[in-house]
C-alpha cells in the first residue's frame, strides 16, 4: 500500500486538541486530513456531513465521561489509542476505551448483569452471547432503541444493511440486540508454496493416489498431515498439522468455536442449525432449549461430537510439534509463522495482521506476498450440505439496560463512531476485522489482496454465510461455555476418553439448564428439558420431521478423501 496504515497516536492527539474544550469541525477536519485520506468509502464532503452529524448530535452530552470496553485485538486497540481520543475532540465527550481479556469481558457483563452496578457505559460483547442477551432482557433492544428513545442519536447513515453479521445479532423475535464491530472467521491455512512444489505433488500423488491440493473432507486433511509430517523442507522437519491441549479456558474456545459443526454435529441451518445446533443443544418450536444429551434429543455426546474429538485428540498427538500438547490459544498462535506447519485446520483470522508483518519473513516471499493462503475449512464425514461450516467471531456493540439512558446514549454515539463508513475503511486495513461490505468491496482491499493470502476473495466469496458464531439456542453463553473446557481438558489429558467428556459435557449442561428452568428467570423462552429417550428414538424422531440430529454412528468414518486446487476454487467464486 502506498498509504501509511498506522499512525502516531500521540500525534494525532496532539493534532486534535482532544484535551481541549472547544469542539467541533475544525477537529473533525484534523482528524479526516491526518488519519482518514482517501481511506473511506465516502467521498470528504461526504465524511465531512457525517461528521457534522455526530458533532450537532453529541451537543447534549458534551463534557460527559463514559467508559467502554472490548477484548484486547488490533482493531480495539486501533479504536482505543486513536478513534476513541479523535472521538472526544471532536465531539466534546470524553471517552475512556478499555481494552482486557475476552474472558474478562464476559465476567465484568455477567457481574452488571447479576449486580445492576453500571460498569461500563457501553460493551463490545461478543454475539456468541445473542442467546444470554435474548432470554434475560437485559440489554436494550437496538431495533426499538433506534426508533424511540435513541432515535435523536442514531445516525441516519448509520445503513445496516450494509453490515454482514446482523443476522448473528438479530434474536428469533426479530430484533436486533447488538451492532457489529469487528468479525473474524475460522479459516484452513496452508503453506501455499509447499503445495505447489513439484515434488512434493508428484511424491503425494504417488503416495495416496490423488492430487494434493486444498482438502474438502476431514479424510483428506489427515492424509496431508501425515505426508508432512516428519518431511524435510529446505533442511528443516516440518508438520502437517498445528493446534493446542493445555486444559486453560482458552481450550473451551477451541470447541465452542464450531469444531463440532465442522464435523457435522447438529442440524442444517444457516447460520446455526435448526432444532439441534452446533454445540448439540436442541430447541423446541418457541426457542426453548430442550436438552444437550442424546437422551433427550441434542446432540452434544452423540457419534459426529465424539468423532470430531476424537480426530482432534489424534491429530494433535500424530501431527503437531509435541510441545503442542501443552500450549494455549495464545501461545500456539504464532506457530504457523515460524515457517514449520503445512497446514491448520482451525486458523483465526484474526492473525492475519500478524502474519503478513515484516516479523513473519519466514513465510514470505521478498515481495512482501505470503507463501501461504487461507481456504474453506474442511468438513468431516457427518457433516451434509445446507450445514454451517465454521465459526466467526462477531465482536458487537451491546448497550445494558442498567445503563442511564443519557450515558447509554453517548456510548452509542462512540459506537457508530468507530463503526461509521467514515472510519471503516480505514480501521479495516489496521484490524483486517471486516463489519461493512462496501469496506470488503471498496478497491483499496482489491489492491491490497494479493498480499492478505485470500482473505478478501474469501470475504467476497458466496462461502462466506457458512461461517456464523454460537446461535440463539445456547440460554446462558458465560455458565454453559465455561464448561466445555474442563471436559474437553480432561479428554485432552487423557483422564477421560471422547466419549466420557462429552458425556459428562451434556450432562452439566443439562444440570445448568435445569437450575436455569426451575428458577423462571427466563419466562416462556427458558430451557424445559425434555423426557429421555435413547438414541435410535430420537434419530428416528428427528428424521421423521426432515431433521438430522442427533446422527446415528457411521461405521467407517474414513471416507473417501477428497482435495480441490485453491486457484481453481477462487476462480469458481469469482464466476
Amino acid at each position: 500500500m502506498r498509504r501509511q496504515i498506522l499512525t502516531s497516536t500521540t500525534a494525532l492527539v496532539l493534532l486534535l486538541g482532544a484535551g481541549q474544550a472547544y469542539a467541533g469541525m475544525d477537529e473533525a477536519k484534523a482528524f479526516l486530513d491526518k488519519e482518514i485520506g482517501d481511506l473511506s468509502t465516502l467521498s470528504r464532503a461526504d465524511q465531512e456531513k457525517e461528521m457534522q452529524w455526530f458533532i450537532d448530535a453529541a451537543k447534549p452530552f458534551a463534557g460527559m465521561d463514559i467508559k467502554v470496553v472490548s477484548e484486547t485485538i488490533a482493531t480495539h486497540s486501533y479504536e482505543s489509542q486513536v478513534l476513541a481520543p479523535a472521538f472526544s475532540a471532536i465531539t466534546g465527550i470524553k471517552v475512556t476505551h478499555d481494552t482486557i481479556q475476552e474472558g474478562d469481558v464476559v465476567e465484568k457483563i455477567q457481574t452488571q448483569m447479576q449486580t445492576g452496578q453500571n460498569l461500563y457505559d457501553g460493551w463490545v460483547n461478543d454475539s456468541d452471547l445473542i442467546g444470554t442477551h435474548w432470554r434475560y432482557q437485559q440489554v436494550r433492544n437496538l431495533t426499538d432503541w433506534m426508533a424511540n428513545e435513541g432515535k435523536d442519536v442514531t445516525n441516519p447513515n448509520l445503513d445496516l444493511k450494509d453490515f454482514i453479521g446482523t443476522s448473528f445479532t438479530t434474536a428469533p423475535d426479530k430484533k436486533l440486540y447488538q451492532l457489529p464491530d469487528q468479525q473474524f472467521a475460522n479459516l484452513y491455512w496452508f503453506r501455499y508454496d509447499w503445495f505447489n512444489d513439484e515434488k512434493n505433488k508428484a511424491d503425494f500423488k504417488a503416495k495416496y493416489g490423488y492430487d494434493l491440493g486444498v482438502p474438502v473432507n476431514w479424510s483428506a486433511y489427515e492424509d496431508i498431515a501425515e505426508f508432512f509430517t516428519g518431511r524435510e523442507i529446505d533442511g528443516k522437519k516440518v508438520y502437517g498439522h498445528m493446534d493446542y491441549g493445555k486444559k486453560d479456558p482458552s481450550l473451551g474456545w477451541r470447541f465452542t468455536d464450531a469444531w463440532l459443526s465442522m464435523a457435522g454435529n447438529g442440524d442444517k441451518g444457516i447460520p446455526n442449525g435448526l432444532p439441534v445446533d452446533e454445540w448439540g443443544i436442541k430447541v423446541d418450536e418457541n426457542s426453548r432449549p430442550v436438552g444437550s444429551c442424546t437422551a433427550r434429543g441434542g446432540d452434544t455426546n452423540g457419534p459426529a461430537a465424539v468423532y470430531s474429538i476424537q480426530k482432534y485428540l489424534d491429530w494433535l498427538k500424530a501431527y503437531a510439534p509435541a510441545e503442542a500438547q501443552g500450549m494455549t490459544f495464545s501461545e500456539s498462535g504464532p506457530v504457523p509463522a515460524q515457517g514449520a506447519v503445512a497446514q491448520q485446520i482451525f486458523w483465526y483470522t484474526a492473525f492475519t495482521a500478524s502474519m503478513v508483518d515484516a516479523s513473519a519473513k519466514a513465510v514470505l516471499n521478498d515481495d512482501g506476498t505470503p507463501k501461504w493462503r487461507m481456504a474453506p475449512s474442511p468438513h468431516g464425514v457427518y457433516w451434509k450440505d445446507g450445514m454451517k461450516l465454521g465459526y466467526q467471531d462477531v465482536g458487537s456493540w451491546t448497550l445494558m439496560k442498567s445503563t442511564p439512558d443519557d450515558r447509554a446514549k453517548a456510548a452509542w454515539l462512540y459506537a457508530q463512531f468507530v463503526t461509521s463508513k467514515t472510519v471503516d475503511v480505514k480501521k479495516s486495513h489496521v484490524g483486517l476485522t471486516f463489519i461493512r461490505e462496501s469496506t470488503i468491496h471498496d478497491k483499496s482491499f482489491t489492491e491490497r489482496a494479493p498480499k492478505l493470502g485470500g482473505l478478501i476473495e474469501f470475504y467476497r466469496s458466496p462461502a462466506r454465510v457458512q461461517w456464523s458464531p454460537t446461535g440463539t439456542n445456547v440460554p446462558d453463553y458465560p455458565k454453559l461455555a465455561q464448561l466445555w473446557w474442563q471436559a474437553i481438558g480432561d479428554a485432552s489429558s487423557g483422564a477421560k476418553s471422547a466419549q466420557e467428556a462429552m458425556d459428562s459435557l451434556c450432562a452439566e449442561q443439562e444440570k445448568v439448564m435445569g437450575r436455569i428452568e426451575k428458577s423462571g428467570v427466563q419466562g416462556d423462552i427458558g430451557p424445559k428439558l425434555a423426557e429421555e429417550h435413547d438414541l435410535d428414538y430420537w434419530n428416528k424422531d428427528a428424521v421423521s420431521k426432515g431433521n438430522l440430529a442427533p446422527q446415528l454412528k457411521i461405521e467407517n468414518e474414513k471416507e473417501k478423501p477428497i482435495t480441490i486446487n485453491y486457484d481453481e476454487l477462487v476462480k469458481s467464486w469469482q464466476k
